[in-house]
């Protein structure tokens, strides 16, 4: 009887371990590059009320290139980039290029004293139930998405952006649309 006990054991450990394998391995290589936008691919459409209490919809803009840049007041490198963001808004507002900082906090006071101290025009967006970060797969902050005007994505930029990179990205993306500078 205790002999058959230790196979029964074993058996159970087996088919814990092989589903566990299992379980890991589909996790791993699910289609994650189908569930998240990748360069290339279309960009997923969303909805979102601006800090101005407007509703924004990417779908709005089609025909246009569109940069979305995910960032919080929580992260320095955010906040470093934001002026190069606000001088390239400020450049190319009039020139087919659409702006949309998705801010992730989740108080509009807080957003809004950051948009005021470091006086801001360009619109922002409020995802602060993190629907749209998630929709994007957006793990790391700041990341900005270079939506081409027909709703590819051109360009994916994890991490903090200088003037100069904006400018050079904005000036690729708008090519041939009669945008550039």
């Amino acid at each position: 009887m205790k002999k058959n006990k230790k196979w029964v054991q074993i058996i159970i450990l087996g088919l814990v371990l092989i589903i566990g394998v299992f379980t890991i391995v589909n996790n791993l290589t699910s289609a994650d590059d189908k569930k998240y936008p990748v360069e290339g691919s279309k960009a997923p459409d969303f909805t979102l009320t601006g800090l101005d209490n407007k509703s924004y919809k990417l779908s709005d803009y089609k025909g246009k290139g569109v940069l979305i840049n995910f960032w919080g007041t929580f992260c320095p490198p955010c906040k470093k980039e934001m002026p190069a963001l606000q001088k390239q808004y400020d450049i190319w507002k009039n020139k087919n290029v659409e702006f949309l900082e998705v801010n992730l906090d989740t108080s509009r006071v807080t957003v809004q004293n950051f948009v005021d101290q470091y006086n801001l025009n360009l619109p922002i967006l409020l995802d602060n139930e993190e629907k749209v970060r998630k929709q994007y797969g957006v793990v790391e902050y700041p990341t900005t998405f270079f939506v081409k005007p027909d709703g590819t994505v051109m360009k994916i930029h994890k991490g903090e952006m200088d003037e100069a990179f904006i400018a050079d990205t904005l000036k690729k993306l708008t090519a041939g649309t009669g945008g550039g500078q």
